[in-house]
């Protein structure tokens, strides 16, 4: 795919534009994935109609006069610069096609009270379940990310997050994805390739051997949807004066994969993610992760300042439940995959790892995180048996 924006013509009475940025705070101290931008023309642009049109696009509509610009941005952290722009168009194509029979209902948003809430809950829930459903392209044989081949079609290519892919297996794209992030540790020098007190060895020894035992238990292991990865409230779009839903945006992390893995990344502010095992077993969200796997306890326990939102994460689940929706209650084994997530996330923790977030901590600071995650990441290797 050579290209995503379609050409336009503006008269150059009309070249002086308003350009707008949208969200966007020059103080921020961490790097914008992308940059959005409101364009107003003084007067309506023509687009072109020269040659054949980009797979996943459509024209501009004659007479337009204000354009929102999302333009990615090449020095965004964890982003492969390679594929990243076909897989979001691709993917949302594909989700442009799942969720071609939804209809969104008027529903409040700004100082909701639980019961408002769950309407919009309902609501993200049938996209859920429409994402789940959506029978893919035969062209899409793998897992992993999606772009356009010479004709147009939507293939299988690399994980844009990762740059590694596609895989065969949901397993091998773990096995691959810890390999990656073992070398990218291995470049740290906080984390200095785990080699203190023997973390590396059983690392090793955990992704050749514990990483088959822990893929036994998982039912579908071939099953593949469509992972927005990042599907939140925050992404959703309402229209302000209807409060309609209107989008699901943001495919910056989408990819082709287990239904599981969605609930690994998503839903904060809803149900939260699904996390694997934590040192800390009396935690409020190792409460949560037992009553998603087993159901939820009556009464509920109660919420504090800073813990678990429990009546906010049961309407979530009430949701799931009456549409059936593939979730941790009825996906024998999301929890052995989720503490496999755990491990991958604790190699390379962000705050020992990402630029903008090192820029701002001493190395007092840094090294105290790095310590307090190998002890999480050695119980949780201790636990798993290695």
């Amino acid at each position: 795919m050579k290209g995503a924006i379609q050409p336009i013509k503006v008269p150059p009475y009309q070249k002086k534009a308003e350009v707008t940025p949208i969200q966007y705070d020059p103080e921020c101290p961490f790097k914008y994935n992308n940059f959005v931008y409101r364009v107003c023309f003084n007067g309506p642009i023509i687009a072109t109609n020269d040659g054949p049109g980009q797979p996943g696009c459509v024209l501009i509509p004659d007479d337009t006069k204000e354009l929102i610009f999302r333009l990615a941005n090449p020095d965004a952290e964890g982003m492969i610069r390679t594929t990243r722009i076909e897989n979001e168009v691709a993917t949302i194509a594909l989700t442009s096609a799942a969720l071609a029979g939804f209809v969104p209902q008027i529903v409040p948003f700004v100082a909701m009270e639980l019961e408002k809430k769950q309407d919009i809950f309902a609501q993200m829930v049938k996209i859920l379940k429409a994402l789940q459903d959506y029978e893919l392209p035969a062209s899409i044989i793998g897992f992993g990310g999606v772009t356009f081949d010479d004709h147009g079609y939507i293939v299988s290519t690399a994980m844009t997050s990762v740059g590694a892919g596609p895989w065969t297996a949901y397993e091998a794209s773990f096995k691959d994805r810890l390999a990656v992030t073992l070398r990218k540790a291995d470049a740290n020098p906080y984390i200095k390739e785990w080699r203190a007190n023997s973390v590396r060895e059983r690392l090793d020894t955990f992704v050749e051997r514990g990483l088959p035992i822990q893929f036994e238990h998982l039912d579908s292991k071939q099953d593949r949807v469509i992972i927005h990865a990042d599907f939140t409230a925050n992404n959703i779009l309402f229209d302000p004066k209807s409060n309609r839903i209107t989008a699901l945006i943001d495919y910056d992390f989408s990819y082709i994969s287990h239904p599981s893995y969605e609930f690994l990344r998503s839903f904060d502010g809803a149900g939260g993610q699904f996390r694997g095992w934590s040192t800390d077993e009396a935690s409020d969200a190792i409460a949560l992760r037992h009553a998603k796997l087993h159901g939820f306890p009556s009464p509920l326990p109660p919420t504090t300042k800073d813990g678990v939102k429990w009546d906010v994460v049961k309407a979530w689940e009430d949701e799931l439940e009456k549409l059936d929706v593939k979730r941790p209650r009825n996906m024998r084994g999301i929890d052995k995959i989720a503490d496999v997530d755990t491990v991958l996330r604790s190699i390379l923790p962000w705050r020992v790892s990402n630029s903008d977030i090192l820029r701002l901590q001493s190395d007092e600071v840094i090294i105290t995180y790095r310590n307090d995650n190998e002890a999480q990441l050695s119980g949780l290797l201790s636990r798993l048996g290695f």
